[in-house]
């Protein structure tokens, strides 16, 4: 099947909160080393950032043709996380595990491919 014709059918959604003080450093970090090869593998990704308060939460969200093609960036269990290796540094708190939803439908340009 060719990559024009492959439809994402699964969302992998990943959230991190940083200090507001820290994001910018950590926005071009997680840029660099997580969305970077994860646009290359992936079907599409957004990436997004929240600031509110002293704090910034950033949300990935990749988009895949399966579990089966998800399994095989993120491993045997694609709801565990493979931390970058400076997230301890800037994260407020070390998420455990993503949100994996099946994609029911996408109405309009949304942007991330789906």
């Amino acid at each position: 099947m060719g990559e024009q014709t492959r439809r994402p059918t699964i969302a992998r959604i990943w959230r991190g909160r940083t200090r507001l003080d820290r994001a910018e450093e950590y926005e071009a970090y997680l840029y660099e080393n997580g969305i970077k090869p994860l646009v290359e593998k992936a079907l599409g990704v957004q990436h997004l950032r929240e600031d509110r308060g002293n704090e910034a939460e950033f949300v990935t969200i990749s988009y895949w043709e399966s579990i089966e093609a998800m399994s095989r960036f993120a491993g045997e269990d694609p709801t565990r996380i493979h931390h970058l290796e400076r997230d301890p540094e800037f994260l407020i708190e070390l998420p455990e595990r993503v949100q994996i939803l099946r994609i029911l439908g996408a109405h309009g340009d949304t942007g991330g491919g789906a």
